[in-house]
């Protein structure tokens, strides 16, 4: 049965961050609309919880769309959550780096920003966006699929290319990063929290001037650039490092979950929450009631 583009990006728009925090209020009312106009004979065959309805989405946009959530999503869990075996690493999403955000970035014993590309992107931004990740971070890469390397080969002087199949859950190393050691310090002060930036200067220097709250950005941001690159590049590391990492993930259960989780930092408690919200039966009147 043929799938058009307006139920695949139905189906996505049940992994953002509205429906989600209407989950975690128990407000099903997105997934029933969607079951109602799309999956009546899935539930006549399947007729099971919302967290199941989540999974047969998840699989039918992943197979059919591959759009960045899916993408993010399968990055993280195949391949960035094997790099979290360190217990001090830390990833985030959406992460800024002076004027632009990339999509995941991980910090253990280096820095590495990841920026990922869909079938659909245009590279007409990434130069910029490159040009900003290569003075926060030790290592770039851009993932993109495997059918458009000749595209974005051009790019490889600053990241490194990492690969997705067709079915957007194999990744492939295709080229190495090339390390980057120097942080530009005016650059990394746009990434840091005011609490983090003092903490760092205290650090180094053994202790903050005296400053006041209009003030301490400026005072700061000239203190860190005196700081040897070698050291500030590793301070940086250990601030982000600091950072507190919300949620937790897997590479089993509920991983459809696991970039959402992220995005939008939930706490330990707010994802059972979210889970306990998606496992309870789906009400048979969803299925008989027009939405």
């Amino acid at each position: 049965m043929a799938i058009g583009i307006e139920q695949l990006r139905d189906y996505s728009s049940i992994f953002s961050r509205g429906v989600a925090a209407a989950l975690l209020k128990g407000d099903r009312t997105a997934l029933d609309s969607k079951i109602a106009r799309y999956d009546t004979h899935w539930y006549a065959r399947c007729g099971a919880t919302y967290l199941q309805y989540l999974r047969h989405a998840y699989r039918t946009v992943e197979a059919h769309y591959r759009n960045e959530y899916v993408l993010k999503n399968n990055f993280l869990t195949e391949w960035l959550l094997r790099e979290l075996g360190q217990s001090d690493s830390r990833v985030f999403s959406e992460f800024r780096a002076g004027k632009s955000v990339a999509d995941l970035v991980i910090f253990n014993g280096i820095s590495k920003a990841f920026e990922i590309k869909t079938e659909l992107d245009s590279d007409q931004r990434l130069p910029s966006q490159l040009t900003h990740y290569a003075k926060v971070f030790n290592e770039v890469y851009l993932i993109v699929p495997e059918g458009k390397v000749d595209t974005y080969s051009k790019y490889t002087d600053v990241a490194g290319l990492i690969t997705y199949n067709e079915t957007g859950r194999s990744f492939d190393l295709t080229k190495q990063a090339s390390r980057n050691m120097h942080v530009c310090a005016e650059t990394m002060m746009g990434s840091l929290r005011s609490e983090e930036y003092k903490e760092l200067v205290c650090e180094h220097y053994g202790e903050l001037p005296t400053m006041t709250s209009f003030t301490q950005f400026s005072i700061c941001q000239a203190l860190i650039q005196k700081i040897p690159n070698e050291r500030l590049n590793a301070l940086f590391i250990g601030a982000m490092k600091r950072r507190k990492q919300h949620g937790i993930f897997s590479m089993r259960y509920y991983r459809e979950l696991n970039q959402l989780v992220l995005a939008m930092r939930l706490s330990d408690v707010q994802r059972r929450e979210l889970i306990a919200s998606l496992d309870v039966p789906i009400s048979r009147s969803t299925c008989t009631t027009p939405s």
